[in-house]
């Protein structure tokens, strides 16, 4: 093993001259996160919906009462036509 080679080539390299860094106090950026207006949109209606029941109870109460009363009359050719309408619409 040659040992002044190795010398020789950490002298080319200026290895054995290493100087510490000093740390510095001040930081020259900072983080920042900025919410979109698109996104403060989506999340103020996505609050809304979740507030939102899933179900109408009034509608649903109109409907008993008129079933209860007889007066609930259902077309039975509109359902016919929305049943296919939306099995149509669900193939696409």
């Amino acid at each position: 093993m040659r040992i002044e080679a190795y010398n020789k080539v950490s002298q080319v390299y200026g290895a054995s001259n290493v100087k510490k860094l000093a740390k510095t106090k001040e930081k020259s950026f900072s983080d920042m996160l900025e919410i979109s207006q698109a996104g403060k949109d989506y999340r103020v209606a996505n609050q809304i919906v979740k507030q939102t029941p899933d179900v109408r109870e009034d509608k649903i109460n109109d409907i008993k009462m008129r079933m209860e009363s007889g007066t609930y009359n259902v077309n039975m050719s509109e359902v016919a036509d929305k049943v296919v309408k939306r099995y149509f619409d669900e193939l696409v």
